[in-house]
């Protein structure tokens, strides 16, 4: 039943949604050797969530062209598409393209939003992207990438976030670059509430005025809290496969993504770095349903939340809510 629904994804990385296959064949080309970041599979393997950046940091060094880009935004859009994925946002990280370089960051996401484009025409996918500074790579980092963010905000580019390791840093050490962002006229969203508390949660929120945090499940631990985003209106871009594979939840019956829903908070389902996480869409909405009894018409309740949480310009917003009205609840 799940499988056929029409999806909205506003929690993807780029990089981290590369098939390891991709990754190998490119290091193949360009006579790369980085075979310590795969299993005898030929799977992505990390012990820890710190190791997973590193693995991840590691695998982006065989990405080192505009084309590379291309072809590597052709292949997640096909991914995405096969599991019924009509519109997705995606974290796109200057320090990987182009090394934060004004210059070279226009010719990287020039290859990225022509492979949007024709997947747009060829399988219907849309794809807006927004700019992502590394936490771990430090505020003055940051500055740089809120730059490239500033100058190419537009239809395209449409918001500004932060990711990597939530424990180095406060969010208010990004206070300028998220500035500069909002000024820009960037939407804004923080990765919060994964491997730090609910604190930090109510830190993104409050010190960066973001209103969507990517992950922050563990406001749960924080009935008040929960409370005042659900009374705010902040969206939580929920990955409940990643959470458990990286071990922040034990199983599926522990994720607190339907006790956060109960409690009012608006929540949306990602897969955050699928291949690392052995996940898709269409595998989290089965799993989803299987777990929590999750039918059409939550579904579809969370694929019109999702819309309207997305960053994208009123007539985009429009046209995939218009595609949504044909879920079959």
């Amino acid at each position: 039943m799940t499988a056929s629904l029409p999806k909205i994804e506003l929690h993807l990385h780029l990089e981290g949604a590369a098939p390891p296959a991709f990754i190998r064949q490119l290091s193949a080309e360009k006579h790369m050797d980085i075979s310590g970041i795969f299993d005898a599979a030929g799977n992505y393997a990390y012990r820890d969530f710190w190791h997973f950046l590193q693995v991840y940091e590691a695998a982006t060094t065989t990405l080192t062209r505009p084309e590379d880009y291309a072809r590597l935004t052709r292949a997640v859009l096909q991914e995405s598409a096969a599991s019924g994925v009509i519109y997705s946002e995606v974290f796109l990280s200057p320090d990987f393209c182009g090394g934060r370089d004004l210059l070279a960051w226009r010719e990287y996401l020039a290859a990225i939003q022509q492979a949007a484009a024709a997947a747009e025409r060829d399988l219907g996918i849309v794809l807006r992207g927004i700019v992502t500074p590394i936490r771990h790579f430090g505020p003055a980092k940051a500055r740089e990438t809120a730059l490239c963010a500033a100058e190419t905000a537009g239809d395209f580019i449409v918001g500004f976030g932060l990711a990597g390791d939530e424990k180095r840093g406060q969010p208010r050490d990004f206070c300028w670059a998220f500035d500069m962002a909002r000024e820009a006229g960037l939407r804004l969203t923080c990765h919060a509430g994964e491997w730090a508390g609910p604190h930090s949660v109510r830190a993104a929120w409050r010190d960066l005025g973001v209103e969507r945090i990517g992950h922050g499940v563990r406001a749960i631990e924080d009935p008040g809290l929960v409370g005042e985003l659900a009374a705010a209106g902040v969206v939580l871009e929920c990955c409940p496969g990643s959470n458990i594979a990286l071990g922040i939840y034990p199983d599926w019956d522990s994720h607190p993504i339907e006790k956060l829903r109960k409690n009012g908070v608006t929540v949306t389902v990602s897969t955050d770095d699928p291949p690392f996480f052995h996940t898709t869409m269409a595998r989290e909405y089965a799993q989803l349903a299987a777990t929590f009894g999750w039918d059409g018409q939550v579904f579809a309740a969370l694929a019109r939340d999702a819309a309207n949480a997305a960053f994208c310009d009123a007539a985009t917003r429009a046209k995939i809510l218009q595609r949504l009205e044909k879920i079959d609840v």
